[in-house]
């Protein structure tokens, strides 16, 4: 969720819930003083009929009874729905109202009894669906004696309908502010958060175009939040230029240096090679001929030049290894075409007859690799072949070393699976065995190399857009599958 829609969230939020909580309380209030006057107005106007109340007394056998007589004159000219319920005799009058809707009130039992304990208390009733509210109130005697409930009644459905207005009129008022306001707050908020997307623009095209000298420009004051922003940001974009600089000049250096040291060295290691090979020759036309006292000098001549062979050619090795990483670091592309995959398998194959080995080779099925072309360098495909098996049988002192072929399901991705039962290596191992110059604790020592032969594969892996699986036990082996793309 960005910035700009919280902003406005929690602004609409709490416009909404203070605007909720004033119409709640001007409502409450409003009610609350409008029926608290209503119902005062109800008392006094009982209160009024009561006083001209005349009451007479009139002997009896069994003893005496009141007789009520009511002004006419407040009955007849009263806009409230009057009623004197006699409790004595029963009696009950109504005024020229009631009479004209032809309804009377009932003395509801809750009624009756707040008469028996001298006081009032108000009802709603029904009269033709509209609501009246009910003030009944007893009339007493001189000597606290009950004489009659009089009922004073006034229509309030008007004032109902007045507030259900009210409340129709906040709710809809306060919809209607909150979407202005948050509206408003929108505008405002991306209006106020604008430098920030120019900022994030502006270092999107620095990330996409890796231009670090580009600088984020902005218009507004720099001694706002964002104008300190945007300076600091170009204050760490200027550092990280510098450094950037001196890095990549010092990666160029490097990058040259082995380039150059690759190319002098392989001069001299190749004369080196050369001469060794030649004194070797002449050795031994030297042993043919010699008598057998000199035998064992030139035989450990021969043993040293041997050696010097050896290593010069294991420094040759490393010496094109770090070549073909050079070019690789400096961009080098390399040219593809469309060839054949299968011929280019089992040419390796052959070659691989004649590697140096303890382990058993063998060849399994490459049928899935029938008229399967890819798009690649034929040279560059043998050698990535050729340092896996070449790396298979270095760790593989006893068992087998096989290769075959296999096909995606989906019919896009052709594989070479090479796989051994040599040493193995732990699982934690298997994302650094393509660095350079990593070689598994366990081998070092134990066999010889340069630990760039892997490197180079996932160069060359690379550059033909394919991908490989490695499935790996200590003590048990490897299993390595080149995948490259099928040229259709």
């Amino acid at each position: 969720m960005s910035i700009r829609l919280r902003l406005t969230l929690w602004y609409s939020g709490i416009l909404a819930l203070t605007l909720l909580v004033f119409g709640v309380a001007l409502y409450t209030a409003l009610h609350y003083w409008y029926f608290d006057d209503f119902r005062k107005r109800i008392i006094a106007q009982a209160n009024d009929i009561q006083s001209r109340i005349f009451q007479a007394e009139i002997g009896l056998r069994s003893g005496s009874v009141f007789t009520l007589y009511i002004d006419e004159a407040d009955f007849r000219n009263n806009t409230h729905l009057l009623q004197l319920n006699d409790y004595v005799s029963r009696r009950r009058v109504t005024n020229p109202l009631m009479e004209r809707l032809g309804v009377h009130f009932q003395v509801s039992e809750n009624a009756m009894n707040a008469a028996l304990e001298r006081r009032g208390i108000f009802e709603n009733v029904k009269v033709y669906n509209e609501e009246v509210i009910v003030y009944n109130h007893p009339v007493i005697s001189s000597d606290n004696k009950l004489l009659a409930i009089l009922q004073v009644g006034s229509f309030n459905s008007g004032s109902q309908r007045l507030f259900v207005y009210l409340k129709n009129i906040l709710l809809t008022l306060g919809v209607v502010t909150v979407i202005l306001a948050a509206t408003l707050g929108w505008f405002l908020s991306r209006k106020a958060l604008n430098p920030i997307d120019q900022v994030i623009e502006s270092a999107d095209q620095i990330q996409i175009g890796e231009d670090l000298s580009k600088r984020i420009t902005y218009d507004g004051p720099h001694r706002d939040e964002i104008g300190r922003l945007t300076d600091t940001i170009n204050g760490m974009l200027g550092r990280l230029q510098i450094a950037y600089t001196e890095l990549d000049e010092a990666y160029r250096a490097q990058r040259r240096f082995v380039s150059d040291a690759s190319h002098e060295l392989r001069t001299p290691l190749t004369t080196i090679r050369g001469n060794v090979e030649l004194l070797e020759k002449v050795w031994r036309q030297l042993v043919e001929s010699s008598s057998e006292s000199h035998d064992d000098n030139i035989s450990l001549s021969l043993e040293a030049m041997r050696d010097i062979a050896d290593e010069a050619a294991r420094m040759s090795r490393l010496v094109n290894h770090l070549l073909s990483l050079a070019r690789a670091d400096t961009g080098f592309v390399m040219e593809k075409k469309t060839i054949e995959f299968l011929p280019i398998i089992e040419e390796v194959i052959r070659k691989a007859h004649l590697l140096p080995r303890t382990a058993q080779w063998r060849t399994g099925d490459l049928s899935a690799l029938e008229d399967v072309k890819v798009w690649g360098n034929a040279d560059y495909l043998q050698q990535l072949i050729f340092i896996f098996i070449e790396n298979a049988f270095k760790y593989t002192p006893e068992g087998y070393v096989a290769i075959d072929a296999l096909m995606s399901d989906d019919g896009k991705q052709a594989g070479v699976r090479i796989q051994d039962t040599g040493i193995g290596m732990d699982k934690e191992e298997v994302p650094y065995i393509f660095d350079r110059f990593y070689r598994a604790d366990e081998s070092r020592g134990q066999t010889q190399g340069t630990g760039l032969g892997l490197s180079i594969a996932r160069w060359i892996i690379d550059e033909h857009g394919g991908s490989i699986e490695v499935t790996t036990a200590k003590g048990e082996g490897s299993t390595f599958v080149i995948w490259l793309p099928v040229n259709s």
